[in-house]
Protein backbone atom coordinates (compact mmCIF):
# COMPACT_ATOMS: atom_id res chain seq x y z
CA UNK A 1 0.00 0.00 0.00
CA UNK A 2 2.60 2.50 -1.06
CA UNK A 3 0.35 4.08 -3.65
CA UNK A 4 -1.07 7.42 -2.65
CA UNK A 5 -4.82 7.81 -2.67
CA UNK A 6 -5.98 10.67 -4.85
CA UNK A 7 -9.22 12.26 -3.82
CA UNK A 8 -11.34 14.18 -6.30
CA UNK A 9 -14.24 16.54 -5.91
CA UNK A 10 -16.48 14.63 -8.29
CA UNK A 11 -20.21 14.80 -7.59
CA UNK A 12 -21.53 11.69 -5.89
CA UNK A 13 -24.87 10.11 -6.64
CA UNK A 14 -26.44 8.77 -3.45
CA UNK A 15 -29.54 6.67 -3.15
CA UNK A 16 -31.42 6.27 0.11
CA UNK A 17 -32.56 2.71 0.75
CA UNK A 18 -35.11 1.53 3.28
CA UNK A 19 -33.93 -0.17 6.44
CA UNK A 20 -34.34 -3.87 5.68
CA UNK A 21 -32.69 -5.31 8.78
CA UNK A 22 -34.86 -6.71 11.57
CA UNK A 23 -34.80 -4.88 14.91
CA UNK A 24 -32.39 -6.20 17.58
CA UNK A 25 -35.29 -7.68 19.58
CA UNK A 26 -36.06 -10.09 16.74
CA UNK A 27 -32.44 -11.08 16.23
CA UNK A 28 -31.77 -11.75 19.90
CA UNK A 29 -34.61 -14.26 20.25
CA UNK A 30 -33.19 -17.75 20.27
CA UNK A 31 -35.14 -20.76 19.11
CA UNK A 32 -35.92 -23.25 21.80
CA UNK A 33 -33.76 -26.32 21.26
CA UNK A 34 -34.17 -29.78 22.71
CA UNK A 35 -31.14 -32.01 23.11
CA UNK A 36 -31.57 -35.52 21.68
CA UNK A 37 -29.39 -38.52 21.06
CA UNK A 38 -29.59 -39.95 17.56
CA UNK A 39 -27.62 -42.58 15.68
CA UNK A 40 -26.79 -41.63 12.09
CA UNK A 41 -24.84 -43.45 9.42
CA UNK A 42 -21.10 -42.90 9.30
CA UNK A 43 -21.41 -41.83 5.66
CA UNK A 44 -23.89 -39.06 6.54
CA UNK A 45 -21.78 -37.70 9.37
CA UNK A 46 -18.61 -37.72 7.26
CA UNK A 47 -20.45 -35.85 4.51
CA UNK A 48 -21.73 -33.16 6.88
CA UNK A 49 -18.33 -32.80 8.54
CA UNK A 50 -16.62 -32.31 5.16
CA UNK A 51 -19.13 -29.73 3.97
CA UNK A 52 -19.11 -27.95 7.32
CA UNK A 53 -15.32 -27.76 7.34
CA UNK A 54 -15.38 -26.30 3.83
CA UNK A 55 -17.82 -23.57 4.93
CA UNK A 56 -16.37 -23.06 8.43
CA UNK A 57 -19.61 -24.03 10.12
CA UNK A 58 -20.55 -26.62 12.77
CA UNK A 59 -21.88 -29.81 11.17
CA UNK A 60 -24.57 -30.22 13.82
CA UNK A 61 -25.96 -26.82 12.92
CA UNK A 62 -26.19 -27.89 9.28
CA UNK A 63 -28.09 -31.05 10.20
CA UNK A 64 -30.43 -29.00 12.40
CA UNK A 65 -31.11 -26.55 9.53
CA UNK A 66 -31.94 -29.40 7.16
CA UNK A 67 -34.37 -30.91 9.65
CA UNK A 68 -35.96 -27.49 10.24
CA UNK A 69 -36.36 -26.99 6.48
CA UNK A 70 -37.97 -30.41 6.14
CA UNK A 71 -40.41 -29.66 8.94
CA UNK A 72 -41.36 -26.22 7.60
CA UNK A 73 -41.93 -27.68 4.11
CA UNK A 74 -44.28 -30.42 5.28
CA UNK A 75 -45.91 -28.31 7.97
CA UNK A 76 -47.37 -26.11 5.21
CA UNK A 77 -48.95 -29.08 3.45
Amino acid sequence: MKRKIRYTNEPMELELIEDFLPPPEQIAIKDENVKVTITLSKESIEFFKQVAKKHHSPYQKMIRKILDSYVSHYKKA
